[in-house]
């Protein structure tokens, strides 16, 4: 099972948003690189749910429970989605400053591309990145 890392701003959609529907198809994702990622989910993957913005921090975790399928919001046809589900909120939210001041997350998308906003987490990076929100077990 593949990590995953997916951003949102909080006034678009926010992890109380998340938290507040059933199941969230994730729409509107145009960058061609996180469209490859998206289209590399499967059903069952997890993914940390990320606040960009004022406060950019891991906030929740979310399972994908729909894989790649057609983003009815794109005339084009080109584009996908996935369907996500929250699972859990983080009990320690863990800062985007705390992520940059670690030495073993340098390697992460998140640190060397800002601008991506669907991006894989490497299995170390994942549990390490798991243990510091101290999600319910």
């Amino acid at each position: 099972m593949a990590g995953w890392l997916v951003k949102s701003e909080p006034h678009d959609w926010s992890w109380q948003d998340q938290q507040e529907t059933t199941i969230e198809p994730w729409t509107g994702v145009r960058n061609f690189q996180a469209q490859n990622n998206m289209r590399a989910m499967k059903v069952g993957d997890l993914v940390f749910f990320y606040h960009s913005g004022k406060n950019p921090a891991i906030v929740g975790l979310c399972k994908v429970s729909k894989s790649a399928y057609p983003d009815p919001s794109d005339d084009t046809k080109r584009f996908c989605l996935v369907d996500l589900k929250a699972v859990s909120s983080a009990a320690t939210p863990v800062s985007l400053a705390s992520i940059k001041a670690d030495p073993d997350f340098q390697h992460l998308a998140l640190v060397k591309q800002a601008r991506l906003s669907v991006m894989p987490i490497d299995k170390e990076a994942w549990q390490k990145l798991y243990k510091m929100a101290a999600f319910p077990a």
